[in-house]
């Protein structure tokens, strides 16, 4: 079993349909845990280094906002959608 190597969303998260299809489908979800989790997923694929800069958040502030659990602000979470270079979007 030691050859299996552990699973990790932000592998295949390498376009922008697979991007917006992942976090539409995580905030379908009721747990506001899985959101961030996906969040997480598309920062670590696109480098949390770089999101960090764009979003002027620190690397570690970045990190422990997108910890599950956490209880980010919204205008944190607008930030790194923004910076992610997504859009949350409401329809009837």
């Amino acid at each position: 079993m030691s050859g299996l190597k552990q699973f990790d969303a932000a592998d295949y998260l390498d376009s922008e349909e697979m991007i917006a299809e992942y976090l539409s489908e995580a905030l379908e979800d009721e747990n506001p845990d899985v959101f961030l989790a996906a969040v997480s997923d598309v920062a670590k694929a696109r480098g949390m280094t770089a999101i960090a800069n764009s979003t002027g958040l620190g690397r570690e502030s970045l990190y422990k906002a997108l910890t599950p659990g956490a209880k980010p602000r919204y205008e944190t979470i607008v930030k790194v959608l923004h910076g992610l270079g997504v859009r949350l979007t409401v329809q009837p």
